[in-house]
Formats: C-alpha cells, structure tokens, sequence
C-alpha cells in the first residue's frame, strides 16, 4: 500500500486527487494539507510514501515546502501543478532543482487519460529513493572529486543530451559546467509532461545563461545555442538540419531519445559527443551505443548522483557509454573532450 499526502489550497483539486487515489487499490491517502505550514508538519507527522505538491501555496510556497522536507524528512514529491502561469512553472523547476522527483499538470475539466497519469506518476514517484539536499550533496562532490583529465579526440562538432526523471536540475548542472565560450550547437531532450515542455526551455535559458530554443523543423543547431526537443515530435537531425517527426513512440516515448541518437549515429557518428542522465526505463541507451559504434564520445551518469538509475545503467551494461561519471564531473568532462576548459 502506497501512503500518500496531498497537499493543495483548493479543496475542489484536492478532493479530485483524493478520490482519484482513493478508488485505487494500491494506495491510501494518509493525509491532505491546505498550506505550507501544514505540509511541512503533516509530512514530518505522517512520513508517507509520496507526497502531492501544489506549489501556489499559502503560508509557505511549495518550493519553500520542497526545500524544508528535502533537508529535514526527504521524500519523494510530485509537483501537482497549473502549466499556465509562469512564474508558478518557473518554480516547478527549482522545485525539481531542490529534490522534487517529476511534474504533472492539473487536471483540467473532462480531460481524457488524467486519472491514470496521475495514478502512474504517484506510482512512479513513490519508488525513488530520494537524497537528503540533493544540490548541497552535488556541491560537496564536485568539491571533492578530481577534475577529469583532458582527453584530445578527434573533432567533435555536436552535443546531445538525454534525461527523464530528475533530468531538470542534472541537464542544468552539465551546462553549468561547460565553459561560457563553449563552442558546440547542443541538442537536450527531456522526458517531461508535455504541458511544461516550452516553460522548460525559458526556465533552462534563465538558470543556464545560454540561449535555448525549441526545435522547429528544419533549423540548423547553432554553435554554443541549445536546441531544445518539442512535446509529442521525435528530434532528428538529417542534412545538417533539425527534423521533427510523428514515427510511432519508443519505449513509450515521444520524443524519444533513442530515435535523436540513432539519427546523430547516422548523420554525423564520429564527431557527435553524447551524454545520457538519470531517469526511469531504458531510453536512450540503444541510441547511445550506435553513436559509440559509429566513433562518437558517449558519457553516462553513475548512480550514486543519479535520481533514477535506469537510462544510464542500461547504456553501462550494454557497453554504450565510454565513461560512467559522476553528475558534477560530466560538464567539465565534456569540455576537456572538445578542448575547451
């Protein structure tokens, strides 16, 4: 049985996920908070399983509440969220930053498939073992580990990055450590609820400090610009030139970050540098392996930084990636891979 606190200011959304979660076998809802206040307390009170987070919250913000539960009873938190206000999508990715595990968007009136999204994501986010101060703990590694050393290659003309489950603040932390000049087009594509995909790129744009955009068919990837994947389109490249296509989903994705790899393997193989992160499943990893096979430079992350452990590991196991490295060695990796640190 799954033990779950909702917490919401509107008793009409919080009844919706209450009743949603109480007409499931597998769960029991052990609690429900109006404000912040109350979260902190009742979460600290009850210790559930997962917890459902607002984040225009009263009192105390739901960021507040993430980084107060995070650093004294950490437990794995959905961000149960409106996609149509900015500044509240804004703090949906600090909110992710600080520990949160995913995002869904509210449930709007007689949309279709919520109800089992929802009871997914809970279920999803329930089974990630979550970190005391994720960002400090990362902080403290990067402290004490080494640089990685530089590593001459032949020419590297593109970056890729995949991430799903706690991808947010990892695909931050691998830009955060690229230099400013980096001299690269990068391309990231991100598992998220599509209804926060574009709030993504401005986020990343205003955290990174580098220009992000959404891919639109038939761009050319710009040096030292991130490219980013759109919802509900696979991201190829093909000529030089962003593709955007309706093939079927991979691994239940779309877009998928295998269909990008594959198409980098076949389109620029050698001088492609891909890096896979954290996240739940195996996508990605297949992708991963034909760009090492086609002579490109693939890096996963490990498990002990890692959110999830499933993409990464995937790719470790079957051979796909080059070096296995810690979250806050993969920026400065990537840099000395190209020459630029």
């Amino acid at each position: 049985m799954i033990r779950v606190l909702v917490v919401d200011d509107s008793p009409t959304v919080r009844a919706k996920l209450i009743e949603v979660l109480s007409a499931h076998p597998d769960f029991t809802v052990v609690g429900e908070a109006s404000n912040g206040r109350e979260a902190i307390e009742r979460c600290t009170a009850l210790r559930p399983d997962v917890m459902t987070l607002d984040l225009a919250l009263p009192e105390i913000d739901g960021l507040g509440v993430t980084e107060h539960i995070m650093a004294a009873t950490p437990t794995p938190i959905l961000i149960v969220s409106a996609s149509f206000n900015r500044g509240e999508v804004f703090n949906t990715y600090e909110a992710l930053n600080a520990g949160a595990v995913d995002v869904l968007d509210k449930p709007r009136e007689d949309e279709e498939g919520w109800d089992a999204r929802f009871i997914a994501a809970v279920r999803m986010v329930s089974r990630i073992k979550v970190i005391t101060h994720p960002r400090g703990r990362l902080r403290a590694l990067h402290k004490a580990t080494t640089p990685p050393a530089i590593v001459r290659t032949g020419r590297i003309d593109l970056l890729a990055i995949g991430a799903s489950t706690g991808g947010p603040s990892a695909i931050l932390d691998v830009l955060a450590g690229l230099p400013k000049s980096f001299p690269l087009p990068i391309l990231v594509l991100l598992h998220v609820d599509p209804a926060f995909a574009v709030s993504f790129a401005d986020w990343l744009s205003t955290r990174s400090g580098r220009t992000v955009r959404i891919a639109e068919n038939g761009a050319i990837p710009q040096a030292g610009q991130v490219m980013f994947a759109p919802p509900h389109k696979h991201l190829t490249l093909q000529g030089g030139r962003a593709r955007l296509v309706d093939t079927p989903p991979r691994h239940h994705c779309r877009p998928s970050i295998d269909v990008l790899f594959e198409s980098l393997a076949a389109e620029r193989g050698s001088s492609t540098l891909a890096a896979l992160l954290t996240g739940m499943g195996r996508d990605g990893a297949s992708g991963m392996l034909a760009i090492r096979r086609a002579g490109g430079h693939t890096i996963a992350q490990d498990e002990a930084t890692s959110v999830v452990f499933g993409m990464p590991r995937e790719a470790a196991l079957m051979g796909a990636a080059d070096r296995v490295l810690p979250l806050p060695e993969i920026g400065p990796a990537i840099a000395a891979y190209v020459g630029t640190t």
